[in-house]
């Protein structure tokens, strides 16, 4: 499938750690959807950049972003990130399976360490308007690849400033 910018994202339903399941569909920020697919527990590097974005709620919420952040771990395993990384407000998804990853265009791959899940998604960030259609997105290979947490808010701000349409469309 390919993703393409001011068009429907694909369909997505995970369960959320501590509250109701979550679905694309049904569940849309008063503005917009910012939508973070994560390693894993086993990520360091999804530790510090969830934890980033915790501490950003209140000023995503402000402006009607809805947030969410998912992973294709298992529910013991999302409950540990929850507690050990401290994100008792960041809504956590798990479960992905790896047919869902594929629709979002995320890459996959298998664990090579011990403590990795045995098949995981790669990091990836998209943003879904109010009408449920691809606003950006940005797919990563490897865990070290994010867009800074401040830079999706200042886009985010942009966006609700200026009307700007989403670009990549063509």
């Amino acid at each position: 499938m390919t993703l393409r910018m001011r068009e429907a994202a694909p369909t997505l339903k995970v369960a959320v750690v501590g509250t109701n399941d979550f679905d694309l569909a049904q569940n849309k920020g008063k503005a917009m959807t910012l939508i973070l697919f994560y390693r894993g527990l086993h990520c360091e590097r999804c530790k510090g950049y969830l934890g980033e974005i915790e501490r950003m709620l209140p000023d995503f919420a402000q402006r009607g972003v809805d947030v969410i952040a998912i992973s294709c771990d298992s529910l013991e395993r999302a409950q540990k990130s929850c507690a050990d990384w401290n994100l008792p407000k960041l809504k956590v998804g798990y479960g992905l399976t790896i047919e869902a990853a594929r629709a979002w265009g995320l890459f996959i791959s298998r664990a090579v360490r011990e403590d990795e899940w045995p098949i995981f998604a790669e990091p990836a960030t998209f943003l879904v308007d109010r009408d449920g259609n691809l606003y950006f997105a940005v797919i990563n290979s490897i865990t070290r690849m994010r867009p800074y947490p401040k830079d999706i808010m200042d886009t985010i701000d942009r966006i609700l400033e200026t009307g700007a349409p989403a670009r990549g469309e063509a």
